[in-house]
């Protein structure tokens, strides 16, 4: 059974950074253990604060293996003090999905498109902290 979920919610500014660090890390959990059973992406919206998580997964049960990893552990421990506002779980139907034979490389910080820095290595207002 495939089940998906769409996942929004804004992150208080002083915390944007330790969030993404946060979910970088749940991205090199799946890239290491590589599962075949998970479709997974986050966008930090262009306000720098507004985050949106979209997971697909097929299991038996319906159920997300997510939460099992130790990395979503960590990234949701402690949660309560980074964000702004509640995350919202939304149930979804995935209509289509595209994704290249060769995936796009990420993004080397600065080059996002319409954005002057990329997270975490800028603040998420258009700064970077770094030069």
């Amino acid at each position: 059974m495939i089940s998906s979920v769409v996942v929004s919610y804004r992150v208080r500014p002083e915390a944007v950074a330790e969030h993404v660090r946060l979910i970088r890390a749940v991205f090199e959990q799946l890239h290491a253990e590589q599962p075949g059973n998970v479709e997974y992406k986050v966008v930090c919206l262009a306000d720098g604060v507004s985050f949106v998580h979209v997971s697909s997964a097929s299991t038996p049960d319906g159920s997300n293996p997510l939460p099992e990893l130790a990395a979503f552990q960590e990234f949701g421990k402690d949660s309560a003090a980074r964000v702004a506002t509640a995350p919202v779980p939304t149930a979804a139907d995935i209509i289509g999905s595209y994704y290249p034979a060769v995936p796009l490389p990420d993004l080397a910080p600065g080059t996002a498109p319409g954005r002057e820095s990329d997270l975490p290595h800028g603040r998420g207002d258009g700064e970077s902290d770094h030069p």
